[in-house]
């Protein structure tokens, strides 16, 4: 039989607010353990949260940007259940009405665009943190309530998934658009951007959905995409043997390549909401939203389209140059200095991508200015440089923090465009390699690659490649 996949993604993406959402206590919980924490956010009886108002705003910013509705009034709510990293016993989070519903995000697909609807956005707290020394052998747990009360937003997609990769590239573009705003840091193995999938099969054609399974926690693209297609796969299996599916919350493996089953799925009646009695309905003027439309830049899909446009670059330039807004004002400050556009971004794409990704650097502390590329790519334009040699200055510039011009004198980079001077340094290389060229006189011509090669290491690289040629081409013809 035939089925058809139905995924929907919760997604907890934490806020980068300095203070946390209830309290006055600070959102870096890499300090350390129980530091940033105050009766407050450890639920001590007595005490009264005071909603952050730079959450709110950071949530109607998220809002604006997904093409979500606002709801002009909405309600906290306790969500009920006991956990070690949940001090007070419950969550402040939202229930019956959200902060926003009804979004949606455009992503790519094998067939074109397609539109992934959100159900809900909400505002929450975290909780806090677990760790399972490895040499307590499982007799105790530590725990840390750094992390309790960071504010989070919780964005809720309809079921409109077909597919493990449709999956990851919708994270892709919420974590990307949730970054450009400035809101969420994104970090998922950082634990500041998580998600929970809900996964079930039915019958190609069926309308009615299959009982789901939900995969929590899935902290990396390829985690969640792996995890997917394990469960599909799963299902698919048992139903085919006449089997039932059991609903059920299960964490993924990735060692054993399976997902390990930790529960009985709970329904909301489980959780026991109601009202949060000590935080007032939450109201949202037209004002405010107006004020912070004004606050919201360029989104990914927009600049991209725009860059396409302005630039001439290609489409998929494009696309990765705008993956993060850092690297996209990197280009765009480029482009304002050289007008080659098209080998401005081939090297961002090909050169400083490999370099942030070797060096795990992000483009804000990339050592070499956008002035200093634009330097080192016109020389390369000029003939001053041949690519080879570029690349070392690039990579010298890197290393040494030095402009384009401090490394090319320094190191003498300067390509020898001498005809003479590469005309002697042929000769030598065929005087040295004689018996290299009888094999060649003798019909072996694939050596001519060899001399192009001895060439270009007598001359560390320096030799302008198209010239040697020329003149290695010449001289063997003579002989």
């Amino acid at each position: 039989m035939e089925y058809e996949v139905v995924i929907g993604l919760e997604v907890h993406a934490q806020l980068t607010t300095e203070t946390k959402i209830f309290c006055g206590c600070s959102t870096n919980y890499n300090t350390p353990p129980n530091t940033n924490v105050c009766p407050i956010c450890l639920g001590h009886p007595g005490v009264l949260p005071s909603l952050n108002q730079r959450v709110v705003d950071f949530a109607i910013m998220a809002a604006i940007a997904l093409k979500a509705t606002i709801n002009r009034v909405s309600y906290f709510a306790r969500k009920n259940y006991f956990y070690p990293d949940l001090p007070k016993g419950y969550q402040i989070t939202q229930y019956e009405v959200p902060f926003a519903v009804d979004g949606a995000i455009e992503i790519e697909t094998e067939t074109g665009t397609k539109q992934i609807r959100i159900r809900e956005i909400h505002i929450e707290e975290d909780a806090g943190k677990l760790f399972h020394p490895e040499s307590g052998a499982g007799l105790y747990t530590f725990v840390d309530m750094n992390r309790c009360g960071v504010p989070l937003l919780e964005i809720v997609s309809y079921p409109d998934i077909r597919s493990p990769k449709e999956a990851s590239n919708y994270l892709k573009r919420l974590r990307q658009t949730l970054r450009y705003l400035g809101i969420c840091a994104g970090n998922m193995e950082e634990g500041n951007f998580r998600c929970d999938a809900n996964i079930s099969i039915k019958p190609l054609g069926s309308e009615k959905f299959g009982t789901k399974r939900e995969l929590k926690n899935l902290n990396s693209f390829r985690f969640l995409e792996n995890a997917l297609s394990w469960e599909i796969e799963y299902q698919k299996n048992v139903l085919g043997s006449g089997g039932k599916i059991l609903q059920e919350t299960l964490t993924w493996d990735e060692k054993e390549g399976r997902a390990i089953p930790i529960r009985s799925k709970e329904t909301s009646s489980d959780y026991r909401y109601f009202p949060e009695p000590d935080l007032p309905p939450l109201h949202i003027e037209e004002e405010r939203i107006e004020k912070l439309k004004w606050l919201i830049p360029e989104l990914p899909w927009e600049r991209e389209t725009r860059l396409i446009r302005q630039y001439g670059i290609r489409e998929y330039d494009a696309e990765l140059i705008c993956s993060e807004r850092g690297i996209a004002d990197y280009f765009e400050k480029c482009a304002s200095m050289f007008s080659d556009y098209r080998t401005l971004a081939n090297w961002i794409t090909t050169e400083i991508f490999r370099e942030l990704d070797r060096r795990n650097l992000k483009i804000e502390s990339f050592p070499v200015k956008p002035e200093d590329l634009v330097e080192l790519i016109k020389r390369l334009k000029a003939g001053e440089l041949n690519l080879s040699t570029a690349r070392k200055a690039f990579t010298i510039m890197i290393e040494e923090n030095k402009t384009a011009a401090q490394v090319i004198s320094e190191y003498d980079l300067v390509q020898i465009s001498d005809t003479r001077e590469l005309e002697s340094i042929v000769d030598a290389v065929l005087s040295e390699c004689a018996k290299e060229l009888e094999r060649y006189k003798a019909g072996k011509t694939s050596l001519f690659d060899f001399f192009l090669g001895q060439v270009m290491r007598k001359t560390k690289g320096k030799a302008s490649p198209h010239l040697a040629r020329e003149l290695l081409k010449k001289r063997l013809e003579e002989i």
